[in-house]
């Protein structure tokens, strides 16, 4: 890292990007004092300055936060990530966009989002490092701050490099630095990575087209519910494979095939109940790293199925390239947020 400067740079208007600018630091703390001294501060001073905050962050970080704040925690926007952001896919159109864009044209918003933590999982992790590399895509231009949180005793060296190039600035020890390794489309590339194989044996595989898209809809819910998914969430892995499929028909080739299999464990907070996996593989080339992560027009026709994909599923992957495109998604067998 290298422009060392005072913890100014919280506000946006430290290294990294001047008054009304965007601004991405990556707070990185070591103990719960350090956590909330970073956290309440930021917060307080943009309330101070009339500035819409929210804070999303997993629960037991979020309870810290509401003591901590006392009577000004009814004048923030308080999010438990597990569950808001328990799909990484969904945040920032769910959760950063959901809330800025509710806020008066021009006036700077304040954001405290939390979406790395000791207990995601492996299969979890490549999706949270895009997420926080393309937020950078999202929200440029725009008078917004969002702070990321970064627990240095219980996140691997790997995690906090990556930290390091998805964040244009690093606050550490009470110091803000500009961060030399800063590169966050080369992060978006680097976990652009083929997705394991699915097991040999999926309960179904199905190569469709234009004219059995309905038939592969009602096939994958079916089978969801034969793996164990609630009746609900079998519609909403439905819905998914409805969306995935008419993609692949439209954007991808016209033509692809549809996988549905059972899996031990699963992303969530939930436990290691077992997860439904759905999986749809085409021909197509997915160029728009943040497909699937803008909220849509009211008026806008079309686009969103990447969208209600990332809403309803509990992960979503995803990998694109010269030979085609896979998206899998993963649903536990419980209600969805």
């Amino acid at each position: 890292m290298s422009g060392r400067s005072g913890p100014e740079g919280l506000d946006g208007r430290g290294p990294g990007g001047t008054s009304g600018a965007f601004a991405h630091p990556a707070l990185f703390y070591r103990h719960t004092r350090d956590y909330l001294d970073g956290l309440l501060r930021f917060v307080r001073e943009g309330l101070a300055a009339g500035e819409p905050v929210a804070v999303a962050v997993p629960g037991e970080n979020l309870r810290l936060v509401r003591e901590g704040l006392g009577p000004d925690a009814d004048a923030v926007r308080l999010l438990d990530m597990r569950e808001a952001g328990r799909n990484p896919g969904r945040i920032i159109p769910g959760v950063l966009r959901a809330f800025a864009d509710a806020q008066p044209p021009g006036r700077r918003v304040r954001i405290v989002g939390e979406p790395i933590w000791a207990g995601r999982t492996a299969v979890e992790y490549p999706a949270c490092v895009q997420h926080e590399a393309l937020i950078n895509a999202a929200f440029a231009g725009r008078a917004v701050t969002i702070l990321c949180p970064y627990d240095v005793r219980r996140l691997d060296a790997r995690v906090l490099a990556d930290a390091c190039a998805t964040h244009p600035t690093v606050i550490h020890g009470g110091w803000t630095a500009d961060s030399g390794r800063y590169a966050p489309d080369t992060v978006v590339a680097r976990y652009n990575r083929p997705l394991p194989a699915p097991p040999e044996a999926c309960s179904l595989t199905l190569p469709f087209g234009s004219g059995s898209l309905a038939e592969a809809r009602h096939r994958a819910a079916d089978e969801g519910a034969r793996l164990g998914l609630t009746p609900a969430r079998a519609q909403d892995l439905m819905l998914a494979a409805a969306e995935l499929t008419t993609n692949s028909v439209v954007h991808g080739g016209g033509a692809g095939v549809l996988r549905v299999w059972g899996e031990d464990g699963t992303p969530g907070e939930h436990g290691t109940s077992g997860a439904v996996v759905c999986e749809v593989r085409d021909s197509g080339l997915l160029a728009d790293s943040l497909a699937g992560r803008r909220p849509a027009p009211p008026d806008q026709r079309g686009g969103r199925g990447l969208l209600l994909v990332n809403m309803v599923a509990d992960l979503v992957r995803m990998h694109t390239g010269r030979a085609g495109t896979t998206v899998r998604c993963w649903f536990g067998a419980w209600p969805s947020a």
